[in-house]
């Protein structure tokens, strides 16, 4: 009975002493920690940018990213067909010099021109057909659900969910940019326009051209076969 009683009295000792521990005095704490290593990474987090911490600036360390995307040129296998291997070639439009400040755009050959006005002569490389258009738009709704509909809205009419929260404004309404060309609209979704960040890393060329036909959708509810051309050869980006 004297061990049963020590084993006991001595479990009830370590369980107090384990609960009083956990408590402390700063509210967000959680407390005594089991294994903080299972859950803490002491190392360098992935996709973290250390260069902007509570608001505080580190330009030095912008770039020091423990993993990064791909370098910037860099062309991705896609198989062997030719049209598809066209589109994946590295854009030869280059970002404006002003876009590595106001786009965060870091590591790219930058023109001093403003290609978005040359982009105006660029046409959709990917020809939509009577046996395509169904699958090019139903995957143009599924990019532009993921990418697009909380800042443009679900009719491209720009009030999504993040402008009606108050989060974002002036964000364009499809139907009023009718004028805009497929490669003023490649180029601002590739690198961005106005508010707008860079989407290059999100979506592949393929996968902007495919979203470029579903604007087209927004801005003519006509659009299909034959409205859209392939570039010439020259051209296709």
């Amino acid at each position: 009975m004297k061990i049963k009683f020590k084993l006991v009295g001595g479990f009830t000792i370590l369980s107090a002493t384990f609960l009083l521990s956990s408590c402390v005095s700063d509210p967000d704490s959680a407390g005594l920690e089991y294994m903080p290593d299972m859950y803490r990474s002491a190392a360098v987090e992935a996709y973290v940018d250390y260069g902007q911490i509570k608001e505080r600036m580190n330009p030095e360390l912008k770039e020091k990213i423990s993993a990064k995307v791909p370098p910037f040129g860099t062309i991705p296998y896609v198989g062997l067909d030719s049209g598809d291997v066209s589109l994946m070639m590295p854009y030869y439009r280059k970002p404006n010099t002003a876009f590595k400040l106001t786009h965060g755009l870091f590591g790219m050959d930058y023109s001093a021109q403003d290609e978005y006005e040359a982009a105006v002569s660029d046409k959709n490389p990917m020809k939509i057909t009577a046996e395509n258009f169904d699958a090019v738009m139903d995957s143009g709704k599924k990019l532009y659900t993921t990418y697009c509909l909380h800042c443009h809205g679900e009719k491209g009419d720009g009030n999504g969910p993040m402008v009606q929260s108050g989060a974002y404004a002036g964000v364009a309404n499809y139907a009023n940019v009718k004028d805009l060309s497929d490669g003023q609209l490649f180029y601002s979704i590739y690198y961005g326009k106005g508010a707008m960040g860079a989407h290059s890393s999100l979506v592949n060329k393929k996968e902007i051209w495919t979203l470029v036909h579903y604007i087209r959708k927004f801005q003519d509810a006509n659009y299909g076969p034959g409205a859209a051309t392939a570039a010439p050869a020259d051209t296709i980006q």
